[in-house]
């Protein structure tokens, strides 16, 4: 399996499981700073490498009137001078070509979200950006049709690639994760990513937003990391009920230090 370049990590057999974790959304530059410091003394306590989290603009929303972000110039304004402070690497989607260019001049790590992992024209754009791209697989996908994503990203001559599991579709607002699928997704020969936030997501389940079950994120995480995972992702806040986006799946910032713990420590017995 290849090793893969995060900013200054190396991401792969024999490296450290990386966590990319914060805020779904940006909820100002302050707020978001915090959260992104927290996080950073957590991770630089338990020795795991850190990726700030936060979308600039969430254009997936279930509403119309659903907050979505400070948007694409602004948003990126943001994340470079959180990534100035915190001086970690940064992840954020994209979601059309035209905010490739603009979005590589700032991200470390460019994400495809799920329902766009199949739009060949923005997976190649962001395979020709020279940044890391990180694909969450879709939830109508079996993980085994991620091999043609890849082959985009390659053909893009993209080799810094990420695939992320986010749970597939089990009828109507339900998601289901199926274990085997990391494997699976690992024999494809890129590191994989397991978000345990989204896996439990309710998608729709409240009407005009989405519902969330976050009591069941540390099974996810845990398990994950007992099947073998490279990175662990992880949208956190430190009051989940106040969250603009997301806050029903989302991981208490004050929960989070106990999880990695939990999670590192089945890592460890993994890697043995």
């Amino acid at each position: 399996m290849h090793t893969i370049n995060v900013g200054p990590y190396k991401v792969g057999p024999g490296q450290p499981m990386l966590l990319l974790a914060g805020p779904c959304v940006l909820e100002g530059y302050e707020h978001s700073l915090a959260i992104g410091q927290e996080v950073k003394r957590i991770c630089e306590k338990l020795g795991m490498p850190y990726v700030f989290k936060a979308s600039f603009d969430k254009a997936n929303r279930s509403s119309y009137d659903s907050f979505r972000g400070p948007g694409l110039e602004e948003g990126l304004k943001q994340l470079a001078a959180i990534k100035k402070e915190l001086g970690v690497p940064i992840v954020s989607d994209i979601h059309e070509t035209y905010q490739v260019e603009k979005a590589a001049e700032v991200l470390d790590v460019l994400q495809i979200p799920a329902f766009l992992c199949r739009q060949t024209d923005l997976v190649y754009a962001a395979g020709k950006a020279g940044k890391c791209v990180n694909v969450k697989k879709g939830q109508f996908l079996a993980p085994w049709d991620m091999k043609n994503v890849i082959s985009k990203l390659e053909a893009a001559g993209c080799r810094d690639i990420l695939l992320t599991e986010r749970g597939s579709s089990f009828g109507y607002n339900t998601l289901v994760t199926d274990m085997r699928g990391l494997a699976i997704m690992r024999e494809l020969g890129y590191p994989v990513v397991m978000d345990a936030t989204h896996s439990v997501q309710i998608p729709g389940g409240k009407g005009t937003c989405s519902g969330g079950q976050s009591q069941y994120v540390p099974h996810m995480a845990r398990a994950a990391a007992a099947v073998g995972v490279d990175a662990l992702f992880l949208e956190v806040h430190d009051d989940p009920s106040k969250a603009l986006s997301d806050g029903p799946n989302m991981v208490r910032l004050d929960h989070l230090e106990a999880l990695l713990k939990d999670v590192l420590a089945i890592d460890r017995i993994v890697r043995k």
